[in-house]
Formats: C-alpha cells, structure tokens, sequence
C-alpha cells in the first residue's frame, strides 16, 4: 500500500510549517534573511531504465533557501547601529577562536578597550590609517574607537594675511612699546601651542614707519622674541604704490623664551585704503583634546571629534560580497560562514563597485513579510491535513482487504 507518498508529504509539509515557524519568529530579528522550502518529487530507480507506468515515491525537501534581499532600514539614534542599504555583509571575526564570520546585522558597540563588537563578541573588521590619517586598504584590522586623548601639536605655521591702513601716518610716539598704543598703529592676535598643548598668544604689531613702509614686531603672552633681531622688529614690510608687498621674504622663523615658531607667513598682507581688515590670520597647533564623539559616514569611515575641535579619521569599515549568497553556511546569532558552494569573498568598502551604502543611527530590519507568511502557514496546515487524509485512506483500503479475507 502506498503509505510511503502520505509519509513523505508529512515530513515536507512539517518542515515547510517549521521554517514558516522560524520567519515568523525572527520577523523582529535585525538584519535575519527570511527562508523558503524547495521540494522535489521521489521516483524509484530501476535497473533497467525508466519505465511509462511510474508511480511517484512522495516528496522530498531539497533545499531551505534564504531571501537576501534588503530589509527595511529604521532609524535608532544610536551612533554605532549602522544598516547596510544595499548588498554586502559586514566581517567579523570571534576574537578566541579566530574564526571569521558575516552578517547583515548592523548593532554594534564598545568592549572596555574601545572595539568595535557585536552583541555576540565578535570583532567588527575594517581598515586602518597610516601616520599620515590616510585609510590604508591593504591591511584587515579589528576596528577601535581608542579612548585616549588626543595629542597636542605645537604650532609651527601661522598666517598673518591683513590690510593696513594706506592713510595711517607714524604714531605720535616712539619706540614701540607694546604696553602703550600710541606707539603702534594696529595690532593682531591668535592663538598658539607649544609642544605640551598649553595655549599662547601670539600678538603682531605694525607700525608705519614712512609712506609704504611698516615695523612688525612680535610678542608671545606679552613678551618679544629672542630671534630674530631680539625684542626688535622682525620684519619691515614695504609696499608700492598699488598697496602690494614687495618685501622678500615675507616667511620668518620666529624664537620666544618658550617656544619656536617656524614659520611667520606675512604673505597677503596689503596696503589700501580704507581702513585696517584681519582678512586671514590662521595657525596649525592644537592643544590636547578628549574624545566627544564620533560617527560612521555612508562609505563606512569612522570619524572622530574632539573637544579641541579637531577631528580625525579612525579607520574605515570592511565590506564582503560572494557569487553565491545562498552557499553560505547559517551558524546562528545572524551569522554566516564562506563555503565552497558560496566562493571566497569578495572584499571592498561601502560605495566602492556593487557594495551598498551605509546608513549610522539605523538598523535594516528582518525582511519578512509576516502577511505573507501567515497565508503561507494557512497552506502549509492545509498541506499537511491532505497528506495526513491519504494515509488515512490507505488506512481504510487496507483494513478493508484484511476484513475482507
């Protein structure tokens, strides 16, 4: 009797029910892939070929197959959930075992030593920057969020890029004395660092000399340089009768009691009328800064900022791509793993060729449909009584032969 074919309907129609069961179940699960049942008909093999009056053995799964397709993606406002808008997986790496593995799953945070991990442990993958800031793509690293200061950078180039006044005349007084403002004619201040991160102020003061001919003399919290020229001027600037400087060099290395300052840059610097204008006054130092936060763009790198005002690049996240998605091997906790059905990867970074875009402060959420699934679960019940009343027929047919005997 044919209980086989009622059988096997049982089993497919209960495996169907059980991956229905898990979309449904992890239909709040970030970044889960939903799965699909593949069935295949069973026929039994004879020795001599196929035959006209086969009779079919029942059915058989051949595959749980998993959707990769895109989820939709929910804003969280926390800073290290990033979503993957597009294809890619994210790669990891189980910081005990070493084993690498990839997700979709986008809900990252700190372990004591400011790693970037998984709610499972595992270590987010990315590249670093080299001495320079620049991202280094040749090298796979576990991405950090250190949490140190950041160091301070003494200053050894400012500008000085500002217009004097062509009506100014030579003060009343003389010699230059940076106490009394009668002796000078107008003055510029910025802030600088010396090697500690210990801010300064740096003060320029012109004083009109002649018709197109300007003193600049230097001082640093009050007190003038030892070099060059030791407390006098450290440069005479003259101009032609288009207000332009003609003075070379403009460029002038300047030593205090404390610090040195490499480069003086008078370059810019004008004579027109119409009063004195601080167009460009800039400088390269910085004191010590404390992390205040942080942030992922949409091509993965990580940056920095401080409470300095600066901010640095951290490193940039890795992304992985495969031929064939559905070769990965499922592990659990939203992870897979490259098989040889699945090929290596392929390995870039956000944006770069067929890689999706990132998206901070979001995670991509499950991408089943639970409309969908219960219908499907409606079929699949409907699927597993059939097959459940054809056993039960062949049940009667053969208690009818044998009471019949």
């Amino acid at each position: 009797m044919g209980f086989q074919q009622g059988l096997s309907g049982l089993d497919a129609a209960s495996k169907n029910l059980d991956v229905i069961g898990n979309n449904v179940a992890n239909a709040n699960t970030v970044g889960f892939k939903s799965g699909t049942v593949d069935f295949g008909d069973v026929y039994a093999r004879s020795l001599v070929g196929a035959t006209d009056n086969a009779v079919g053995q029942g059915v058989q799964v051949t595959k749980v197959t998993q959707a990769f397709t895109q989820g939709n993606i929910t804003v969280t406002g926390n800073p290290l959930d990033i979503a993957v808008n597009g294809t890619g997986f994210y790669r990891m790496v189980d910081p005990g075992s070493g084993q690498v593995s990839y997700t979709r799953n986008g809900q990252f945070q700190t372990d004591k030593n400011g790693y970037i991990i998984s709610a499972t442990g595992q270590n987010l993958t990315g590249y670093g920057v080299d001495n320079t800031g620049k991202v280094n793509t040749a090298v796979l690293q576990n991405l950090r969020i250190p949490v140190n200061d950041l160091a301070p950078l003494a200053t050894t180039n400012t500008a000085f890029a500002i217009n004097l006044d062509a009506a100014a005349t030579p003060p009343a007084s003389s010699p230059f004395l940076s106490t009394n403002s009668a002796t000078f004619n107008h003055s510029v201040s910025e802030q600088v660092y010396d090697g500690t991160g210990t801010p300064h102020m740096l003060t320029n003061y012109y004083v009109n000399t002649a018709p197109g001919q300007w003193s600049v003399y230097s001082q640093v919290d009050g007190v003038g340089q030892t070099s060059p020229n030791a407390g006098g001027a450290i440069a005479t600037l003259t101009f032609n009768s288009s207000g332009q400087l003609t003075t070379n060099p403009s460029k002038i290395p300047v030593t205090f009691g404390g610090m040195t300052i490499a480069n003086v840059d008078l370059t810019g610097t004008t004579q027109y009328g119409g009063g004195f204008n601080d167009t460009t006054v800039t400088q390269d130092g910085y004191a010590t800064g404390r992390l205040a936060s942080y942030g992922v763009g949409t091509d993965g790198t990580i940056t920095a900022r401080y409470s300095n005002g600066r901010t640095a690049v951290l490193g940039q996240i890795a992304m992985a791509n495969f031929k064939a998605d559905n070769g990965l091997q499922n592990i659990g906790g939203n992870q897979w793993v490259e098989t040889a059905d699945s090929g290596a990867p392929t390995l870039g970074t956000p944006g770069m060729g067929s890689f999706g875009l990132l998206q901070a402060s979001a995670v991509e959420q499950s991408n089943v449909d639970l409309s969908a699934e219960l219908v499907n679960m409606i079929i699949a019940q409907r699927q597993y009584q059939a097959n459940a009343q054809t056993i039960k027929t062949q049940d009667t047919i053969l208690q009818t032969l044998v009471t019949g005997l």
